[in-house]
């Protein structure tokens, strides 16, 4: 297992890979305005790719997406009951999660306070003024929230990694920022006092109170805009801590299940997953970058996770489907698949799940 150690006086964790020998690789990486590293199974020289998986779909594909039609309207509003005023610590093997909105969840657990793929802002774009805008409000006021520890920022796309979010943590809490390899460009870029650990899939860094946060491979890709596809690195992150281990995927085709099969293979099963099953029509456009409800299902059922908290629904609307049809198609593949309501969860905003340490959910 690779290490990497965090360098608090650069904020960064160190590459450490020594430049490919070729000529035509290295002229190449010029191409890359975010990362410069070593050839490897899921980089070319210039680009991340899916080792035996699937490029995104180019600019003629999302034309014809647009155009085609069979876009569900969202409501304007579609507010939550809850609100949460989390507690400032949660010590042990106490497991509670709080679900933001999006990608957002506040995870506290042996006296640490995480946030994955953190976004308070309005819209989930470049622009404040254009955009895909939320239709509810997170689920925890800013202000409300504990001391943050870590971000587990799992790609570059604006639904995931939010600039104006991180300033506002950074400004409030100074957290490290865990990220996979090519992001922490664009973060310095931005504030280049952040505090940052990257690292390359099969990667573990430490965290404070003996816990460890390990890289792990997700079936995606990444851009901020049109010169920068994969040119930095997307990742899943397996947390180590006392209570058990928590699987984070921001974002995730379901690629025959093949991640899903390797991450029980090497961590033997999880205590909670965190996994995606919205934004997933059109099929034909999304399916191999975004799993739906059917496939979420069998990759908790895969991974073997005794509970997962379902995301990246409900919050932004991204595709063609609707809220109401995230919602029937997870029931629907929850009765398909033999697992209980209260095994796998869909989660308003500001609503929060104290995770059992032992799986006692109902068949």
């Amino acid at each position: 297992m690779k290490r990497r150690k965090f360098l608090k006086g650069a904020g960064l964790v160190g590459l450490g890979g020594a430049a490919a020998t070729t000529m035509g690789v290295t002229a190449a990486r010029s191409q890359n305005s975010y990362y410069d590293g070593p050839v490897s199974d899921h980089f070319d020289g210039v680009r991340f790719f899916n080792p035996d998986g699937h490029e995104p779909k180019g600019f003629v594909d999302l034309v014809k997406w647009q155009l085609g039609g069979g876009r569900k309207k969202w409501p304007s509003s579609y507010p939550s009951p809850f609100n949460d005023t989390p507690p400032k610590r949660v010590e042990g093997d106490d497991m509670r999660v709080s679900f933001v909105g999006h990608a957002t969840v506040l995870v506290q657990t042996a006296g640490l306070n995480i946030l994955t793929d953190p976004v308070w802002s309005k819209r989930a774009s470049p622009f404040q003024w254009a955009g895909p805008a939320r239709v509810n409000p997170p689920g925890i006021d800013f202000d409300n929230l504990p001391p943050i520890d870590a971000v587990l920022l799992s790609h570059n796309h604006y639904d995931h990694l939010d600039l104006i979010t991180l300033s506002k943590l950074k400004a409030a809490f100074d957290p490290l920022i865990v990220t996979p390899l090519g992001n922490d460009a664009i973060l310095k870029g931005h504030d280049p006092a952040f505090k940052i650990a990257i690292g390359d899939w099969g990667d573990t860094i430490s965290l404070a109170n003996n816990a460890e946060v390990s890289f792990e491979p997700a079936h995606h890709w990444s851009a901020r805009g049109i010169a920068d596809r994969r040119n930095a690195l997307w990742a899943a992150f397996v947390v180590n801590t006392p209570g058990g281990l928590i699987y984070h995927v921001g974002d995730t085709g379901f690629h025959d299940g093949i991640n899903y099969r390797a991450m029980k293979e090497k961590y033997g099963g999880f205590r909670l997953s965190i996994l995606p099953f919205g934004a997933y029509e059109p099929r034909g456009f999304m399916q191999h970058q975004h799993q739906n409800p059917d496939e979420a299902v069998l990759g908790h059922m895969l991974c073997d996770s005794a509970y997962t908290l379902g995301h990246h629904w409900g919050t932004f609307q991204l595709t063609n489907e609707s809220i109401e049809d995230q919602l029937s198609d997870l029931a629907a593949a929850r009765e398909k698949h033999g697992v209980a309501e209260d095994a796998f969860r869909a989660l308003q905003p500001g609503e929060v799940w104290e995770i059992p340490k032992k799986k006692t959910v109902s068949t």
